[in-house]
């Protein structure tokens, strides 16, 4: 698969150009902040009208990935759904693409400040999930170890000979891995915010997401 191999407190994981995570001992891939609703939210709340298919493409790169990796596993590592209402009113064909999606899978919803509450969507819904030796959760904690957590949309960037390149990207350090968001219409924060120079131990690294992962320091 088109991705970047690393080490997280002794488990070998592979940060995929999508911005999934896949651990391959255990079958299971991870995908975080997916958003899904954000134009149908924004709408509602009289925002901009933006074209809403965000979650079908959402949808149709996740498909990819579970076809590809044949995952067992999936969790979803909280911010699935932009807020409840935006879950709730997910049109049926989406609803029945994620049944089939989970279809002979087991399928956690880890819970998210954007949903904080089980939705009827199938699958379990989980505060967070210890699978040793690492813990899925959706926001970082000081002071853990073998973390996988999502919320901050890191971003970062590098300098190629004729352009600047960002891109959403992994962060990861002996403690602890951040994922980027998954989600179609999902914005980032720089890898040199306050928040996240404060997580992230000084010799932490960055995986820019895209067709081939590049993996460069940390920019701060």
């Amino acid at each position: 698969m088109n991705g970047y191999d690393f080490t997280l407190s002794g488990t070998q994981l592979t940060a995929l150009g999508s911005g999934a995570l896949w651990w391959p001992e255990q079958g299971l891939l991870c995908v975080s902040d997916l958003h899904l609703g954000k134009s149908e939210r924004i709408a509602r709340r009289g925002g901009a009208a933006l074209p809403p298919y965000d979650t079908r493409d959402t949808l149709t790169r996740l498909a990819a990935d579970l076809a590809l990796s044949g995952a067992r596993t999936v969790i979803c590592l909280g911010d699935s759904f932009d807020d409840a209402d935006a879950a709730r009113a997910l049109p049926q064909e989406e609803r029945l693409w994620i049944a089939r999606m989970q279809a002979g899978r087991r399928w956690i919803w880890i819970e998210g400040n954007h949903d904080p509450g089980p939705m009827d969507l199938g699958g379990s819904h989980l505060v967070e999930l210890p699978l040793a030796p690492l813990t899925f959760r959706h926001i970082a904690q000081a002071g853990a170890s073998g973390e996988v957590s999502g919320h901050y949309h890191p971003k970062a960037s590098v300098s190629t000979r004729s352009a600047r390149i960002t891109r959403p990207a992994f962060l990861y350090d002996s403690d602890r891995l951040i994922l980027p968001a998954y989600g179609t219409y999902t914005g980032g924060l720089r890898s040199h915010s306050e928040v996240l120079c404060a997580l992230m131990r000084p010799e932490a690294r960055a995986i820019l997401t895209g067709k081939t992962p590049v993996t460069i320091p940390m920019p701060r």
